[in-house]
């Protein structure tokens, strides 16, 4: 009956490829193009800003 558990394990090792597989490729169709990215950053960088023009560099 070990050979039961050698096919379950290799079941599983096949089901964790496949899912790091997936993984990747949704990384890849969700990834950003360099202007979302730049527009993100300055949205970010903008909220981030004190109100008062006290500790702006410049």
């Amino acid at each position: 009956m070990r050979w039961w558990k050698t096919v379950g394990l290799a079941g599983l090792v096949g089901v964790a490829a496949t899912g790091v597989v997936v993984v990747r490729q949704e990384r890849r169709r969700r990834a950003y193009t360099p202007d979302e990215v730049r527009e993100k950053l300055h949205a970010r960088l903008d909220a981030t800003r004190p109100e008062s023009g006290e500790d702006q560099p410049g």
